[in-house]
């Protein structure tokens, strides 16, 4: 089959940045087309007066705004050459009264939602489709929803043939924590939370991104809004490789089971 796109389902601004950038980078720069795919506005980000979604008075119109725009300058920093939205509502973390919200992407229709990205997966012909476990990697419902979305979405699409997640290895993981805490980093909550329960031999591919590591800095560092990042864009280069030089990725599902030998690339086998 031939195919050069890679279409990423991800939950909210920041998420293409904070997880899958450095596969982008290295596949824009070899001619891979990129499309991006944020479920949510992210709107309980955290506001222009530091008060985060489930706080009096927080600014729901102008966070959205704020994360549209800083999410469009880091799709193009790290590589993507489409971005679409597909504009509900963040749920909020769980237990938010926002969970309740009937137009929050928890509560979405997930076959309809699932028709409308399967469309979209092939209007980009695009044989490889990267999202989160079924643990939304740190359990964030709009992370677990989106995985639901995505799995059925390959299944009713014609072009889709591999859906990876990212993971991180527990023994990373805890590396990445141990030191990160003896220097007293602050680590947001998709670190702290992470469900690190990936053995390395449910890792299918290993991706060494370490020359994008800097890259990937940076287009967390276009994410200022959400300072809850801030420790990991002024983190040293070292302690930050660690975390984000190599990427992780486990094989979630193919069409094909017969056809799949090995995936130290992601679209290994599939054609140019």
């Amino acid at each position: 089959m031939s195919n050069s796109t890679i279409l990423y389902v991800h939950a909210h601004p920041d998420d293409e940045s904070l997880f899958t950038a450095g596969i982008t980078a290295h596949y824009a720069e070899r001619g891979v087309r990129n499309v991006l795919v944020t479920c949510t506005m992210g709107q309980l980000g955290i506001d222009d007066h530091g008060r985060a979604g489930a706080e009096p008075g927080h600014d729901a119109s102008v966070t959205r705004a704020t994360r549209a725009a800083e999410l469009l300058r880091a799709g193009e920093l790290i590589g993507f050459e489409r971005q679409v939205t597909l504009g509900f509502k963040d749920s909020g973390m769980s237990g938010w009264a926002a969970n309740d919200d009937p137009d929050a992407f928890v509560n979405a229709d997930v076959e309809a939602t699932a028709q409308v990205l399967a469309q979209l997966i092939d209007q980009e012909n695009a044989a490889v489709v990267v999202t989160y476990d079924e643990n939304g990697f740190y359990g964030h419902p709009d992370h677990v929803m989106a995985h639901r979305v995505a799995r059925r979405a390959v299944e009713l699409s014609a072009c889709a043939q591999r859906l990876f997640y990212p993971v991180i290895p527990r023994g990373v993981l805890a590396s990445f924590v141990a030191r990160a805490r003896s220097r007293h980093v602050f680590l947001p909550a998709w670190v702290e939370h992470a469900v690190a329960d990936t053995p390395d031999d449910a890792v299918a591919s290993v991706m060494d991104v370490t020359r994008f590591a800097g890259l990937k800095q940076r287009a967390i560092a276009t994410h200022a809004s959400q300072t809850d990042n801030a420790d990991l864009v002024t983190m040293d280069a070292e302690l930050f490789t660690l975390l984000f030089g190599t990427e992780y990725y486990q094989l979630g599902w193919r069409r094909d089971v017969t056809s799949l030998a090995c995936v130290e690339d992601l679209r290994g086998g599939l054609g140019e």
